[in-house]
């Protein structure tokens, strides 16, 4: 079934990776209305603080805090408590902190709602292999044996036992997780670039079209919509490619 021009929209992330608010609210303003999500990141987080992503939220926008928290137990469900009060609506850990840790995350989320600081349950993903994760890199540097979707699988495989919603990961590994966890297990995936497109530091990348047709639930997209002369009209042309898929 096509997606219509509003579905397409509501898959879409829009990686605000920029270096202060003033430039990344701006980029905002000129995607009001389109429909699609705002993600927020390390780079535009640690400048501008919580205050970007509540004028964000003042907007009308969804957001998705991409912090990849990966700490101990007890620190992980700190941060999540306060994120849950910040009011965002997705937010991730990172698998590799393990299902103890998880699982701590997800209790912080149930402590900020028990404590009325929060109106509204996040949902909570976990990061599994970065997009830019070769095969080499997985094997020769992280140290973990196998292929990079057998990394990922066990990754989402974890993430859904300590009872997350679903996972990062690029767009080639989305058929595998959603076997092994079921369809109803979200996943998030960067490492989408329009035909032509620079694929940048990306190593595990496919079209707007390609990620819809493999069934993935939402798209991250930055550059080729952020940098392009006008962000509006490349964030058009994309969802007519994914509509049409």
């Amino acid at each position: 079934m096509r997606l219509t021009r509003e579905q397409a929209a509501a898959k879409v992330m829009v990686a605000l990776d920029k270096p202060d608010a003033e430039t990344a609210l701006r980029l905002a303003d000129a995607l009001h209305g389109t429909g699609c999500w705002m993600k927020v990141g390390m780079e535009l987080f640690y400048a501008a603080g919580p205050s970007v992503v509540r004028e964000l939220k003042a907007r009308g926008f969804k957001v998705f805090l991409d912090l990849k928290m990966h700490d101990i137990p007890n620190t992980v469900r700190g941060g999540a408590r306060s994120i849950t009060r910040l009011g965002v609506d997705m937010f991730n850990v990172h698998a590799a902190g393990g299902s103890a840790m998880m699982g701590a995350a997800m209790q912080g989320v149930e402590d900020a709602l028990g404590e009325g600081d929060a109106d509204e349950k996040p949902i909570v993903i976990a990061v599994t292999q970065l997009t830019s994760t070769s095969l080499a890199v997985l094997n020769e540097e992280i140290g973990i044996a196998g292929t990079v979707e057998q990394a990922v699988v066990n990754y989402a495989k974890l993430a859904a036992s300590a009872g997350l919603r679903g996972v990062v990961a690029s767009p080639l590994e989305v058929e595998a997780i959603k076997l092994a966890c079921g369809p109803e297990f979200l996943t998030v995936t960067p490492g989408i670039r329009p035909r032509g497109s620079d694929i940048g530091d990306q190593s595990r990348i496919t079209t707007p079209g390609d990620a819809v047709r493999g069934g993935t639930d939402y798209l991250v997209i930055g550059r080729p919509i952020t940098g392009a002369p006008d962000p509006a009209v490349s964030l058009q042309s994309i969802l007519e490619e994914m509509s049409a898929s």
